[in-house]
Formats: structure tokens, C-alpha cells, sequence
């Protein structure tokens, strides 16, 4: 038994002799490495892989668009497929006793048409003040895109309905399949153009008709997660055709920025940032500070609890702010300098919308509904300061929008008439509502005499 037991110890000791050899090359190569020591961290297991790997075992292929595509396993490729279609449930509340507009004071509310999105089904609705519909555009992903195989994706939600619209003065309509594309399409829900480039949750078309919006890619990056791929958030400009002008990385505009230190909120992985509103700014700010110059862009980050403006030209965030919301959407500068959000889970549990001044942080003034009904959407959410000094609320999760005075009164409220579930047990989701300029144009807006014919 001596020899063999001798046999062992020496294997042993020599394995911990490379161990520890390797060991302190690792350490050197940490720290003669000139980049961060996390990413050098990296590098450096990388190399050792490469060079004590015999090749990739077991089912692996090759994802060339990926860092580190020649380890992505079929797991690995289906976790990035599902992260890139994250998206949300098209109803989630039990459906309330009322539907359509349950209060409306004609004195004291903006009159003028509304715009909606809604979970039942791919559309936007554009209906009156007292509920009516007046016109509706309706176009399935399968119809944009028929080659993809949408039931095959592990959520099947996003193509099932639009996550926000805009509309042209002449009929036309921009709408967002939840982190899918953007689709343009004409009065009669013809198809124009399409945008395969995994859009999400918001969009803003400028003066000369460039479209400004949010898209998404998943990878890997072992800066944020060994394991698993993280989900990286661009702003977007196309031109009025839906061609791709510029992409900017939200990641890369706040690692190059002195805002870096709102990164250690990241969580390990995954959807890391959710950024999930964006307003190209006019300038109006500006003379207040630099940061808020034309041209650059608002956004809202809901996993770093973050609003802040990233400069497109210099790809840097340029002003950020926290800590006076959780799990926020909707910002967005008002007329007077100040600034709105929806505020969705800051308030003791509940939600709240809040205007705040971006540069002393100070609170001006909020709404957060009653004590018997309080104000509470866990997602999306969206807010309006209208012309009158009224805010139009959409609360999404409740399926319901309202519009109330500075003192809390409200003076319109819309309970989507709509239905989603297996057996329309539950409210849809409303996205988005929109009040429009009293003076949009209507004129490419049939009459009756022309639906008849039709």
C-alpha cells in the first residue's frame, strides 16, 4: 500500500505546483492587463480556455453576430430568443362592472379625439370623448412578417397586439410590435413598410418625419453575466421610410459617461436595463444647463430606476436622476421646465404620477388616486400635461384612462370596453391613450355616405 499511497501524494503535489503556477499567471495577467479588472478578468479565462480546451463539447454551433459565438450551446441560443421577445400580457385585472366612458364633464375636460392601444388585438383605435369609435387600423405580424414562425417563440404575446401607434395627419400609422418591429401602414391598414429590428415600447416622430425609437439585442457580455446573455438597449432614428439612419448603445453611452456608477444597479443578467421611453428634446431646457440641449434625448431606464438624457452625437448620457420613483415610465419635459413621470411602484405599493424639477429634484406636485381607489399599474403606464393644465393618465394594468385637474378632481375616465383571457375574463391592457390637437386633421376620415359605398 506504500507505493501506490506514495504514487497519489506525488500526483497531488504536482497539481498543486501547475495550480498554483496558473494560479499566479492568472493574477499577473489581471493585473498587467490595461482594461477594467472585471473585463480583464474575462480576457484572461477566456484565453485559458482556449488554450486547455480540447474544442466545444456536446451540441454547440457557431452564432456569429454574438461575443463568444463559438460556445453558444442550442440552450444557450433559445435563452436568447426568449429574452428578445420579452414583452408583456395583453390583460392582467379581473373586467370591472362599467366599460367606455363612465365620467365625463364637458366644462372642464380637453375635448378633442383620442388614440388608444390595447391588448385584444393588433389595433388603434380612434374614438370621441363620449366613447365612440370612429375609425380603427388593424394589421397581424403574420401579414407583415410571414416566414416567422411567432407560435414558436416561448412568448407568444407581443404579436397579438401593438404596444403604442402614432398617427399621421393624412390617415398613415406607425405602430410597435413589442420588441419585434415597426410597422407603417396607410388609412386602410394597408401595409407601406416594415421594420424588422426589434423595436420596443415607445417612438416619436420629428417635424421632417425621421422616427426616433428604442430597439434590442441580446448577447453576451461577461462584464454583466458569465452565464447567461444580457439584453442591450439602442436608440434608434430611421427615416421616414422606416431605413435605419443611426443606432446608439444605451449600455455604451452610460459606461462612457460620468453616470458609469449607476451600473452597479445592474442586476446579474438578463433584461438590465428595460429602457422604456424616449423624447427627443427641443431645447427649451437648455438655458437652464447645457445637457438638456436640442437634439438629445430623454429616456427612461426602468431596472436602474434611472431618467436620463444621452447626447446621440457625443453617444454619452449627459444627466441622469434616481431615487424619487421605482420602476418609472412615461417621462417627459413639460411647458414650464418641469418634468412628468409615471411613477409605478415608488408609492408605498402603489403608483403615482409626478411632476418634479430636474435640476433641484423637488417634488412640485403628484397625483396618486383615492384612498378607496388608489392609482396602481405594476407595468407600463403612461401620462400627459394637455393644454388646459390637465394630466391625462392612462393607469394600463386597470385598462383604464383618466383626466384630472391639479387639485385631483377627475373630469373624463375611459374603462376599456375590450376583453382578453381565455374566456374574456379579463380586462386588456391599455398600452397607451393619446388626446389629440383639437385642430388634427379629419378630412381623410370616410363619411358615412363613403362606408356605405365601401
Amino acid at each position: 500500500m506504500t507505493q501506490p499511497r506514495r504514487s497519489w501524494l506525488r500526483g497531488l503535489a504536482v497539481a498543486g505546483i501547475v495550480g498554483s503556477l496558473l494560479l499566479n499567471a492568472f493574477l499577473l495577467i489581471c493585473t498587467l492587463w490595461p482594461v477594467p479588472p472585471r473585463e480583464a478578468l474575462s480576457r484572461a479565462t477566456n484565453a485559458l480556455v482556449r488554450v486547455f480546451s480540447k474544442g466545444p463539447q456536446g451540441r454547440w454551433r457557431a452564432i456569429p453576430d454574438h461575443p463568444g459565438a463559438q460556445f453558444l450551446t442550442d440552450e444557450r441560443r433559445r435563452e436568447i430568443d426568449r429574452l428578445e421577445s420579452v414583452g408583456y400580457l395583453s390583460g392582467s385585472r379581473a373586467v370591472p362592472e362599467s366599460k367606455g366612458v363612465t365620467e365625463y364633464d364637458r366644462e372642464a375636460a380637453y375635448n378633442a379625439l383620442n388614440l388608444y392601444t390595447s391588448g385584444h388585438a393588433p389595433t388603434a383605435i380612434l374614438m370621441d370623448m363620449e366613447g365612440h369609435e370612429l375609425w380603427a387600423w388593424n394589421c397581424a405580424a403574420e401579414r407583415v412578417w410571414p416566414d416567422r414562425d411567432f407560435e414558436a417563440q416561448e412568448n407568444v404575446q407581443n404579436h397579438r397586439f401593438w404596444r403604442r401607434a402614432h398617427v399621421f395627419e393624412n390617415g398613415d400609422i406607425l405602430a410597435i410590435f413589442e420588441g419585434i418591429g415597426l410597422v407603417k401602414l396607410d388609412r386602410d391598414s394597408n401595409l407601406l413598410w416594415s421594420y424588422e429590428g426589434r423595436t420596443h415600447h415607445d417612438l416619436e416622430v420629428q417635424p421632417d418625419g425621421r422616427i426616433y425609437t428604442l430597439t434590442r439585442k441580446a448577447r453576451f457580455d461577461s462584464n454583466y453575466s458569465q452565464q447567461e446573455p444580457i439584453l442591450e438597449d439602442f436608440v434608434c432614428v430611421l427615416d421616414p421610410d422606416g431605413r435605419e439612419l443611426e443606432r446608439v448603445s444605451v449600455l455604451e453611452s452610460l459606461e462612457n459617461s460620468s453616470y458609469l456608477s449607476i451600473l452597479q444597479r445592474v442586476e446579474w443578467g438578463g433584461d438590465i436595463l428595460h429602457t422604456n421611453t424616449i423624447e427627443r428634446l427641443n431645447g427649451r431646457l437648455a438655458h437652464l444647463a447645457p445637457c438638456f440641449a436640442a437634439g438629445n434625448v430623454l429616456l427612461s431606464i426602468l431596472h436602474l430606476d434611472t431618467v436620463c438624457v444621452l447626447d446621440v452625437k457625443a453617444r454619452e448620457v449627459v444627466w441622469a436622476m434616481n431615487s424619487l420613483w421605482y420602476q418609472q415610465h412615461q417621462s417627459t419635459v413639460l411647458d414650464n421646465l418641469h418634468m412628468l413621470i409615471f411613477d409605478n411602484q415608488g408609492n408605498r405599493g402603489t403608483s403615482r404620477v409626478m411632476e418634479f424639477d430636474p435640476l433641484t429634484a423637488e417634488v412640485i406636485w403628484q397625483y396618486s388616486g383615492s384612498l378607496d381607489r388608489p392609482l396602481y399599474s405594476h407595468t407600463c403606464g403612461s401620462c400627459d400635461r394637455l393644454p388646459n393644465g390637465n394630466t391625462l393618465i392612462t393607469e394600463s394594468d386597470a385598462g383604464r384612462a383618466i383626466e384630472v385637474l391639479m387639485d385631483g378632481t377627475i373630469v373624463w375616465e375611459f374603462l376599456n370596453p375590450y376583453r382578453a383571457g381565455r374566456r374574456n375574463e379579463l380586462i386588456a391592457t391599455l398600452f397607451e391613450m393619446i388626446r389629440l390637437d383639437p385642430e388634427f386633421p379629419l378630412d381623410w376620415l370616410p363619411t358615412s355616405s363613403d362606408r356605405e359605398t365601401d
